[in-house]
């Protein structure tokens, strides 16, 4: 990779487009400057026009972080099964190994940078409504902003061809002073897409196929399995996803928020749940399992959360997931600090058993190493882990797609974040579908997890217009 620090955007430009026709190959070329301050969303909502269908958006829990993507420089996709997370891995280190780069902050999140994540299972049948989705979907994109700790950065890339001239950087330079004099401070021109129908799938076969599990947990070794379901809502017209990003930062500000379109579908949601984050050779995840529900009256919402802190049930399954977690991180780390209790994380509709997880790497490994390790936690999948898997197979009878799955962001230079794709929903067109999931242990009720997750689908139903269920 050569890395220029100091040189003129247009003179770097030309070096790359020499590479390229040296090379006879397509040739990385990305520059990176400091920006006005801006707007958390309005960058998403100016390229509605030119980038629809090729937008991203990610905002870290702490809002330390926000990354807007507009057009696809370049994708990164694999329908690999055993190898997804390597492939994605290697097509990136092969890309940039040619690049020529300017970016003179070291500031993570900036320069190139990758924007994606994984299905759920690779093994399972997939299902229509993700076809847009192969096993591994990443995206560079063309224009990319990245507000960091409150100081914004613009990042342009572009994949020189051999044929290419400095026409090309002109043009991108141009659709980008254009959005930024014309950002859209509100979404209200956009009309709303009104809801007309919202409908459970099949709810009490669900709850048939949990009181199935729980015979298996009593009568086998497993001990635990991940169940999810979904909804389907259908609208009077195209549900636009600025729209929904909108209300999501306004009503799960809290939470990471994220939104990925790929051509005329959209998958987003707002989750509390990270999976990993790196940076640097320092590493932090998130151990989050065990839930209950919030009340408006502070004295009663005290008293779920203290509840929740000491039921046998949920601190059993919560432990799991600590186990877990420790059990991988400790291959790759030389340190580890986990709290011996966990504490209450509370968000708008949900309060759950939190327990932060942070390390010390021992070596340089890549985030994605870290992801293949971690992917599913039994938070999302199940102890042990194939054997949990196969179930889910066998009783959900849906394919989770980008549901419960890694999803987030990995820059150039080794840094990432990637979040546990929960409350979250895929748009297409009029419809949506909607998913939420719950831990099912040896002694649960089908009954309680249905109620359960009728509380986890509130965040995206509200945001999409419909009735809490």
């Amino acid at each position: 990779m050569k890395t220029i620090l100091e040189s003129e955007t247009q003179h770097a430009f030309q070096l790359a487009l020499k590479k390229a026709k040296e090379m006879k190959q397509s040739i990385l070329f990305s520059v990176t400057k400091k920006s006005p301050p801006a707007a958390p969303l309005d960058l998403y909502f100016s390229g509605k026009k030119l980038f629809q269908g090729e937008r991203f958006y990610w905002k870290s829990l702490d809002d330390q972080m926000m990354i807007t993507g507009l057009g696809i420089a370049k994708s990164f996709e694999t329908d690999k099964e055993d190898a997804r997370f390597q492939c994605i891995e290697e097509k990136w280190n092969d890309f940039l190994d040619q690049g020529v780069i300017i970016n003179p902050f070291s500031i993570q999140g900036t320069g190139p940078l990758l924007f994606g994540g994984f299905t759920f299972d690779p093994l399972n049948t997939k299902g229509e409504e993700w076809s847009n989705f192969p096993n591994g979907l990443f995206y560079l994109p063309t224009l990319m902003q990245t507000i960091y700790k409150g100081n914004t950065y613009l990042t342009i890339n572009i994949v020189c061809m051999p044929d290419d001239n400095l026409g090309r950087i002109e043009q991108i330079e141009s659709i980008e002073r254009q959005l930024i004099d014309n950002e859209q401070k509100l979404v209200s021109n956009l009309l709303e897409a009104v809801l007309i129908n919202q409908e459970e799938i099949q709810p009490l076969e669900w709850k048939k196929a949990v009181k199935s599990v729980i015979k298996v947990l009593n009568e086998s070794e497993m001990e635990k399995v991940v169940l999810a379901r979904k909804m389907k809502l259908t609208f009077d017209k195209r549900m636009e996803s600025d729209v929904i990003l909108n209300r999501l930062w306004h009503e799960q500000h809290h939470s990471f928020i994220f939104c990925m379109e790929a051509m005329d579908h959209c998958f987003i949601g707002a989750t509390p749940e990270r999976l990993i984050n790196k940076k640097g050779d320092v590493v932090f995840s998130t151990c989050l399992a065990g839930s209950t529900a919030r009340s408006g009256d502070p004295a009663i919402d005290e008293e779920l959360g203290q509840k929740l802190l000491n039921d046998e049930k949920n601190r059993y399954e919560h432990q799991l997931v600590v186990s877990m977690i420790r059990k991988v991180l400790q291959k790759y780390c030389k340190k580890l600090d986990i709290p011996a209790h966990p504490v209450l994380m509370k968000i708008r509709d949900i309060q759950h058993l939190y327990t932060p997880v942070s390390g010390k790497m021992l070596n340089d490994y890549s985030i994605l190493q870290l992801i293949a390790d971690l992917h599913p936690t039994p938070a999302l999948g199940g102890v042990p882990k194939m054997e949990a898997m196969k179930l889910i197979r066998e009783s959900e009878a849906m394919d989770r797609g980008f549901y419960a799955a890694p999803i987030g962001w990995m820059d150039y230079r080794g840094n990432g974040e990637f979040a546990v794709a929960l409350r979250s929903g895929l748009m297409m067109g009029k419809e949506a579908y909607l998913y939420a999931g719950c831990g099912v242990v040896a002694d649960s009720d089908p009954d309680d997890e249905y109620e359960e997750t009728k509380i986890k689908f509130r965040p995206m139903i509200r945001s999409l217009g419909g009735q809490d269920i």
